[in-house]
């Protein structure tokens, strides 16, 4: 069984250094979560300037003005893992755990659950694509369709003539294909495959169509005068399009609901609403592009800022800001709000925590509010419910520290995980296992009580000088006051890389640690499962972590600190004047060099613009890439760890870090790594 148990993750304050130098004055610190591993986040500025959308399963996808793709949301196949190079693309689309890409020169890529062998020969000539659970449809130039992965359903004759298509989902267990459409020149639809619920059935008179979508077991058309023609399924209205029905431009299919993009830039939503997918936010105008998945909606504004509602939306674009603190799944906001997958929650909380299936939220009045699963009274807070001070969950386990210094326990007490060690006093912060639990004394000592088949709840001596509390499954960990963790347990990910110094919080995964230094940088050690350990770079302006697994999948997240830049067009009086801007392209620096284990490189951009970093060895070979996308003018600086794109040590040897513009120019430094 799969466990999911996380630290309670507090917001650790650094003085923060950033790379950058620009002729513009600093505005505050944004606080943005990053996500890896099972469930991708990207930062604010990735989302920033787009110029296409698409919506999967679970997971979106958006394209950057020069060709790059960013991906966002479920990562179980690998379907945010965008294939190299991450160039030249004009349009994508999403399935379940499928992806395709469509380049400027007209060929396809593909991935997630997807290979490069779904594709057809040849692999070129495709202006279109659409994607499906269990396959897609690409449109040639030439006005034909080409069906592409697992489906019975060929494109009725004559395939000729085609300028649109749409691909929609099906979940019966005997037929998971789902149905197309495509849209002839003659504004005519022909829909085939899956009709179970007449979805396939376009309504008369099949004319004067410009544009088609396709959502779960219901189709969308739209015609010439600006009306909606929908049909399929309309369980939950998807097809009752609102009034008045007039003036659109555009059309989206999610699994339930349905967008249309009108005339004025508003967007209308109907049908299903349960994640929040059809709650446009404000203010509602200024749309030209909109796009739908299962449960998420997005628009695209004039200016190519992406606009997100629904499932999982309060961690993309402009809402991700202002966190103080995150778990595995959970981020807390300075306004002491909690956001989720699901959707954000107003309140008064200052600390949170996340167990295998329930949730504990401490407010500022000292009580907890606890959700989820309650099947070992994982949510019964015990009474009074106030003077917490701190907060902990893991398996069916509840943990809180009263203000006045002993601890609460409640939930599943198989192992004695319940019963805390007399005397109950003096502790100052908890953290819980799968069945064990540790608590931190103000004197800084640990005490450690349950399950101890692992030797979890064995402290290595000398147990004295303890800062923090760590633990995951049947591990245990703590960081010193000089900075050092010390990790016991099962313990397959072992002590930290050296130097073992200068750290600040430490989170335990399943096979891995996360350990935050005082720098702001990351040091990820252990196994890699989903790229748990690749810390999305750049690997600084970090303040807080957390790890975690939910059935069997990683979830890694961490709060980046970054400054945003406004450039100043004039100057006003009796202010200071400008910093310059770099005046060409230039690697800087790789220091030190040789370097053993880190090296930081270094580099002048003299424009903003799409930017790749990659390390390459001298049989060419692309070991790592550090960077890819967008950068403000100015000095930056990027960290490589020494390992490369599986996490794996690279050996000893002459490497070279090459730095790519969007315009084609490129620079390249050697650095040599001597262990």
């Amino acid at each position: 069984m799969s466990r999911s148990l996380f630290l309670t993750c507090l917001m650790v304050q650094f003085p923060l250094t950033l790379g950058l130098t620009t002729n513009a004055r600093a505005q505050e610190v944004h606080h943005s979560v990053v996500g890896w591993g099972s469930y991708v986040i990207p930062g604010p500025w990735e989302v920033d300037n787009l110029v296409a959308i698409a919506g999967g399963y679970g997971f979106s996808l958006g394209v950057q003005p020069g060709g790059r793709i960013v991906a966002w949301g479920s990562n179980y196949d690998s379907q945010c893992d965008i294939p190299l190079p991450n160039a030249d693309f004009v349009a994508v689309s999403a399935g379940s755990m499928n992806a395709l890409g469509l380049k400027s020169d007209g060929s396809l890529v593909a991935w997630g659950s997807w290979t490069q062998g779904y594709l057809p020969t040849p692999n070129e000539g495709f202006i279109a694509i659409a994607s499906s659970w269990t396959f897609a449809l690409a449109l040639r130039s030439n006005g034909s369709i080409v069906v592409l992965g697992y489906t019975d359903g060929a494109v009725p004759s004559p395939n000729a003539d085609f300028v649109a298509i749409a691909v929609g989902a099906n979940y019966d267990p005997d037929d998971y294909e789902g149905h197309c459409l495509g849209l002839k020149s003659d504004g005519s639809i022909v829909a085939w495959n899956t009709n179970n619920f007449g979805q396939c059935n376009v309504p008369e008179p099949n004319t004067d169509f410009i544009a088609v979508a396709a959502g779960y077991q219901h189709s969308l058309g739209l015609r010439s005068d600006g009306t909606i023609a929908a049909w399929g399924n309309n369980d939950y209205g998807q097809c009752n399009v609102p009034e008045p029905n007039t003036d659109f431009l555009a059309v989206a299919g999610g699994e339930r609901h349905s967008l249309g993009l009108k005339s004025d830039g508003s967007v209308v939503a109907w049908g299903a609403n349960n994640y929040g997918q059809c709650n446009v936010p404000s203010p509602n105008s200024g749309f030209v592009k909109i796009a739908c998945g299962n449960y998420q909606s997005m628009g695209l504004k004039e200016d190519g800022s992406l606009v997100a509602w629904g499932a999982g939306s309060g961690f993309v674009g402009s809402q991700n800001t202002d966190f103080v603190a995150v778990t595995g799944r959970l981020g807390l906001k300075s306004d002491g709000s909690i956001t989720t997958w699901r959707g954000s929650f107003p309140g008064d909380f200052v600390a949170v925590a996340e167990g295998f299936d329930h949730y504990l939220a401490l407010q500022s009045d000292g009580t907890i509010t606890a959700w989820g699963a309650n099947d070992y009274g994982q949510c019964d807070v015990p009474e009074p419910n106030a003077g917490f001070s701190a907060v902990s969950a893991g398996f069916r386990l509840g943990l809180a520290v009263r203000s006045i210094g002993s601890v609460a326990a409640w939930g599943i007490n198989t192992w004695g995980q319940c019963d805390v060690p007399e005397p109950n006093s003096d502790f100052v912060a908890v953290a819980s296992g799968d069945m064990h639990a540790l608590g931190l004394k103000a004197d800084g000592s640990l005490v450690a009580w349950g399950r101890n088949n692992y030797g979890q709840c064995n402290i290595p001596p000398p147990n004295q000088d303890f800062v923090a509390v760590a633990a995951w499954g049947s591990n245990s960990g703590g960081i010193k006051a000089d900075g050092s963790i010390v990790v016991w347990g099962s313990a397959p990910f072992g002590q930290p890389p050296a130097p073992n110094q200068d750290f600040a919080a430490l989170a335990i995964g399943s096979s891995y640690c996360l350990g935050l230094k005082e720098d702001s940088s990351i040091v990820a050690w252990g196994s890699n499962p989903s790229g748990a350990t690749s810390v999305p770079a750049p690997n600084s302006g970090f303040t807080a972590i957390a790890a975690g697994n939910f059935n069997g999948q990683i979830y890694n997240m961490a709060i980046r600190a970054t400054v945003p830049v406004a450039i100043e067009d004039d100057e006003e009086p009796g202010m200071e004047p400008p910093m310059q801007l770099p005046q060409v392209l230039k690697i800087v620096s790789a220091v030190p060099n040789p370097f053993n284990p880190s090296v930081t490189v270094s580099f002048d951009l003299p424009r903003p613009g799409d930017v790749s970093l990659d390390i390459y060895d001298l049989k060419g070979q692309r070991v790592r890439s550090l960077w890819g996308g967008a950068l403000r003018a100015g000095r930056h600086q990027l960290e490589w760890d020494g390992r490369d794109a599986r996490g794996e040590a690279a050996p000893s040897g002459v490497y070279m870090v090459r730095l790519f513009t969007d315009d084609g120019i490129a620079q390249v430094q050697k650095m040599t790594l001597a262990r």
